[in-house]
């Protein structure tokens, strides 16, 4: 049987491509990482690679948000801010905590290497978006629960800085009294 090779192009051959960038990551981890790995699991050449991602960090991080550990994710919208902010904490720690020891060390890696600082890595990975804390806020607003203001950034970001905070220097699930005690005591007596 003869077999044609076809050539992967466009949106194809990106997810072929991030597919063995993200395997190449899972695999041997960030200070192991190369391009000429991602090209050999790739079945392409570098130039390929560098044509899209001109530096490791670029292909780690677009490797990243393949992956999904930084895909947008709904806004919850139970009725009520508490509710929207207590099911969008709860769920953010059951999908990220396995992984914030893994992005921990990549975060270190990649500063080590590039000089970028976590927040740096943050702003890259989630640019363009809307904090989901600032669409629970203007949408409990509307509903009348809360005032309506321009909200400071650090407000807006508080309870998923904590949860976040709380996880890399744990290393584990949060315990539901500490989301409880973030959203009761500390954050929503803040924005009321």
């Amino acid at each position: 049987m003869d077999l044609v090779k076809t050539r992967r192009r466009g949106a194809e051959l990106e997810r072929a491509l991030l597919d063995a960038a993200w395997a190449e990551l899972e695999e041997v981890g960030y200070p192991a990482f190369s391009f000429d790995g991602v090209a050999a699991r790739a079945g392409t050449s570098k130039p390929v690679l560098y044509r899209r991602w001109p530096a490791k960090v670029d292909l780690v991080l677009a490797a990243l948000q393949h992956g999904g550990l930084f895909a947008a994710r709904e806004t919850p919208d139970t009725g009520t801010l508490r509710g929207d902010i207590l099911a969008a904490l709860r769920d953010f720690n059951a999908a990220r905590s396995g992984f914030m020891a893994v992005i921990s060390v990549y975060m270190a890696s990649i500063h080590a290497d590039t000089g970028l600082s976590p927040a740096d890595l943050r702003r890259r990975l989630l640019e363009g978006r809307t904090e989901m804390g600032r669409r629970m806020l203007e949408r409990a607003a509307a509903r009348g629960e809360i005032p309506l203001r321009d909200w400071p950034q650090g407000v807006t970001t508080l309870p998923s800085d904590l949860v976040r905070h709380d996880l890399v220097m744990t290393l584990k699930p949060l315990p539901d009294p500490r989301i409880l005690e973030i959203v009761d005591e500390i954050w929503l007596p803040l924005v009321r």
